[in-house]
């Protein structure tokens, strides 16, 4: 086989590997994450590294986040990886979907990712309500699912111009994945864009 035919042949598969779901009986969960599990309870068969979470119907802020999941040496861009992204509504509630039932408790704002050969993400939806009782800052919950059939949460996306978030609140970020507290910038359509890279692994007791 000639050496051009090996590239592309090298590239084919790894394209293929990036379409190919994980068998369930490979997913474990990587320590202690609760409700995790649910964010395969509805997954699509085939993900993209975008995706658009709320719908023009939907009360709220438009949001966009984006970003690069890098693998543990925080320089090379991790393919394959999917990211699971879920949130309250404009009001503050989990509020699910009609006929949602078995993942209700993440809400009818949900999605998932896969990130491309460049390793990106990104997704669209509205900006979260705080909690009715006000006691925690605005937030998205997300999860990480890498080839090896591995799952864990990392720390919650987290936006520097919440009132809410204190210092307090800022002291106890465990940086898992990386610093999740991401500055929002507003575009001139009026749509809030935020960018947050994550590292594969970081700051999550054993990682492997």
């Amino acid at each position: 086989m000639e050496r051009n035919d090996r590239r592309k042949m090298s590239r084919l598969f790894s394209f293929l590997l990036l379409l190919a779901p994980i068998p369930l009986q490979a997913q474990k969960s990587l320590g202690p994450c609760e409700a995790c599990e649910l964010m395969f309870q509805e997954m699509p068969a085939r993900l993209s590294w975008s995706t658009q979470i709320s719908d023009a119907a939907e009360p709220g802020e438009a949001l966009t986040i984006s970003g690069t999941i890098y693998k543990p040496d925080g320089k090379t861009p991790a393919a394959g990886i999917i990211l699971y992204v879920y949130h309250t509504d404009e009001r503050g509630y989990y509020s699910p979907a009609k006929g949602q039932t078995s993942s209700h408790r993440h809400g009818h704002l949900r999605g998932w990712m896969k990130t491309d050969t460049q390793g990106r993400y990104r997704f669209t939806t509205i900006r979260p309500g705080a909690y009715p009782s006000r006691r925690a800052a605005q937030h998205i919950h997300p999860i990480l699912l890498e080839p090896s059939g591995q799952y864990y949460y990392i720390d919650e996306y987290l936006f520097d111009d919440d009132p809410l978030l204190t210092a307090d609140e800022r002291s106890r970020q465990e940086k898992r994945g990386g610093s999740g507290i991401i500055h929002l910038t507003k575009n001139q359509q009026g749509v809030w864009e935020g960018t947050r890279d994550i590292i594969l692994g970081s700051n999550v007791p054993g990682y492997r």
